[in-house]
């Protein structure tokens, strides 16, 4: 069994993630560390897995674990791997932003690799550390990177993407309080969100002479989970001919989709699926692309990781089912 230990466990992508390894058939959890809940019950915070377990979270990190997941805030994860040395046979799975980008994948011998493993399987199967992506960052990547393999990127990709009010964190803010979000709609950091740094990297490993614009406008939904991204550029190609690419990309993915139908973002709330719809309209493409944010985009993602990691198949542990209806 491979024995796991969360930190940061009273957080939303720490409840999913509790929740995926209780029923991992190869996984067994050793602790939750939450300075704030120590000593109560996991499931005084996560009461959706009343009768589940026993488990209470902790103020101490046993060191006897196989894998680490650090399901704590952006530049988190560097203070607490600075205040909690960890021996080097423990594989740490970072769902911040700390170690994604090129230029930050080092820190105290330990080196990570960016964990998206439709672009870089090989890699993450005999990594020691990961960083896993973005939930926005891998959205719009399972978009892109098909054309960018085939360096069709030759012009400006405009980016709309609409996110749950569960990629905002558990912690309250005036834009995650309910009457402010319920039946409303707003913007935020138009044109230089955090991700467009791990998503042109990504795009640069394929395509090294990537230099289009990529314009997103992030928006803030009025629902739990899921994010809903549309992106659209001009090409010369047929609709034959790129879905094609994506085809052939994915061909290897179990998790990414190419949906004929139009999609709706039920369709993969609950699940670790991304789908994806193409169109054409005169020279421009069109994708959708569609995941839950707290699945594919950061909980399920990292248990898909750790089933890499350790030489399982990787889907292991992710076999869910969207609640449609």
């Amino acid at each position: 069994m491979i024995k796991a230990g969360i930190i940061g466990g009273s957080g939303y992508t720490a409840g999913e993630m509790i929740r995926l390894l209780l029923h991992h058939p190869e996984t067994e959890i050793q602790f939750v560390f939450s300075t704030s809940k120590a000593g109560e019950p996991v499931t005084s915070v996560h009461q959706d897995l009343i009768g589940e377990t026993d488990l209470h979270f902790s103020s101490e990190v046993d060191t006897s674990i196989d894998v680490l997941f650090l399901c704590i805030g952006h530049g988190n994860s560097i203070a607490f791997l600075e205040d909690h040395p960890l021996p080097k046979s423990i594989k740490i799975i970072d769902l911040s932003r700390d170690f994604r980008l090129t230029d930050h994948t080092h820190f105290n011998g330990r080196s990570f690799v960016y964990g998206l493993p439709e672009l870089q399987k090989a890699k993450i199967k005999t990594a020691e550390n990961i960083a896993n992506p973005g939930c926005f960052a891998s959205t719009i990547q399972l978009a892109l990177l098909p054309i960018a393999n085939n360096r069709e990127l030759h012009h400006a990709v405009h980016i709309h993407g609409i996110t749950g009010a569960t990629g905002a964190g558990s912690g309250p803010s005036p834009t995650t309080h309910f009457s402010w979000r319920s039946g409303n709609v707003s913007i935020y950091k138009p044109l230089n969100h955090q991700h467009i740094g791990e998503i042109t990297q990504s795009i640069r490993s394929l395509y090294p002479g990537f230099q289009s614009e990529l314009n997103f406008i992030p928006v803030r939904g009025n629902f739990t989970r899921g994010i809903f991204v549309t992106a659209y550029t001009q090409t010369t190609k047929s609709l034959d001919a790129i879905k094609s690419m994506y085809d052939t990309f994915y061909a290897e993915a179990p998790f990414v989709h190419l949906s004929e139908p139009p999609l709706d973002l039920k369709k993969v709330v609950n699940t670790n699926k991304c789908l994806l719809h193409l169109e054409k309209q005169g020279d421009k493409i069109l994708i959708t692309s569609i995941i839950d944010n707290l699945l594919k985009g950061a909980s399920g993602q990292a248990v898909q990781n750790m089933n890499l990691m350790f030489g399982l198949d990787e889907q292991t542990g992710l076999q869910l089912k969207s609640t449609y209806f």
